[in-house]
């Protein structure tokens, strides 16, 4: 699944990761040469998802950080024969693809924790 697939399917999920995205984006701007006006404008303006969609794409490794801090731990291993994989099911040829494919039910979890729980109303 692309990346702003995953940011449209799982908005609560895809609020978190814009969040850190744009919160990263700032403490990167710490430099006192860059002008608190522009701070102002950008956290304004925020992240589109179309942008944060492709840098999922791109680099889905700079999310692990993110699921770090939500405690949704992702491992990445490799055996020889058989290539990467996170669930020692599914193996990919590739770092990246086992990423992708780990980032997606990252996301997934990630919105089922974050959904508040409805309760039942008893009848009497």
């Amino acid at each position: 699944m692309k990346g702003l697939e995953l940011l449209e399917k799982y908005p609560l999920a895809g609020k978190v990761v814009k969040d850190w995205f744009l919160q990263s984006m700032l403490e990167s701007f710490k430099d006192d040469s860059v002008p608190d006006e522009f701070k102002e404008f950008m956290l304004e303006q925020g992240i589109e998802d179309d942008k944060v969609g492709t840098l999922i794409d791109v680099n889905p490794r700079m999310l692990l950080d993110v699921f770090d801090e939500n405690d949704v731990i992702i491992q990445i291993t490799h055996k020889p024969l058989s290539g990467f994989s996170h669930d020692s099911i599914s193996y990919f040829k590739s770092r990246k693809e086992s990423e992708l494919f780990a980032i997606t039910e990252a996301f997934e979890y990630l919105e089922e924790r974050l959904t508040p729980i409805e309760f039942l109303k008893l009848e009497e």
